[in-house]
């Protein structure tokens, strides 16, 4: 997802596959969004393959991303290759981090002549960051929010709380961008996430869910 701000963007997280990475550069530049600088809502690995297309831009990540990435050090890159020989992909290089900035959280970055708003977003792993563009009402709220998985958790507690954090966001958003599936509107978000509460509570499962994260 990229945003734009005047005449900055940033690019939120990344594509997967290697033809959507060697196409992304091109048709950004061509819609008039050139990023100068990478986000990551979190630190799994299919969030952190803006590398691949921007090797040389700056990654900007929650404090606890980049806590998490000190500590499992070539685990993002392990799980990548995992995944990559699981569906036979081969990519041109490997994946390198290099370095990156820890952003407080919650908290704000100046793009443009606007800010970025960035809000906790634990519970689905024990790190990340919802961020909100308030200023054209776009949210992107990582592996939250899906119209296609299941919600899954390491903190079921931490969960339901950023779930509960979402709620305000969402009712001041005009899209939510989930990191898996389709954009939402406001409404559609809102429904989902009542879904994702009762399956939280009561295992409900929403109709039309299909896949795990």
């Amino acid at each position: 997802m990229a945003v734009r701000a005047d005449d900055e963007a940033v690019l939120i997280d990344s594509p997967i596959f290697p033809d959507e990475i060697e196409m992304l550069p091109e048709m950004l530049r061509q819609s008039g969004f050139e990023p100068v600088g990478l986000l990551a809502t979190h630190g799994d690995w299919d969030h952190l393959l803006g590398r691949l297309a921007y090797p040389e831009a700056s990654l900007g990540v929650a404090e606890s991303t980049a806590m998490r990435i000190r500590e499992e050090p070539g685990v993002a890159q392990k799980e990548l290759r995992a995944a990559d020989n699981q569906y036979y992909v081969r990519r041109a290089r490997p994946l390198s981090l290099g370095s990156y900035q820890a952003l407080p959280v919650p908290g704000k970055l100046e793009l443009g002549g606007h800010e970025l708003e960035l809000y906790p977003a634990e519970g689905h792993t024990g790190d990340g960051m919802i961020v909100f563009a308030r200023w054209c009402g776009v949210l992107v709220c990582g592996d939250y929010l899906s119209d296609v998985e299941l919600p899954t958790w390491t903190d079921k507690a931490l969960y339901r709380a950023t779930l509960q954090r979402l709620r305000g966001l969402v009712a001041n958003a005009a899209v939510v961008i989930p990191g898996h599936g389709a954009p939402l509107r406001r409404e559609d978000a809102t429904r989902v996430l009542e879904e994702d509460v009762a399956y939280l509570d009561a295992g409900i499962v929403p109709r039309g869910r299909f896949t795990a994260s």
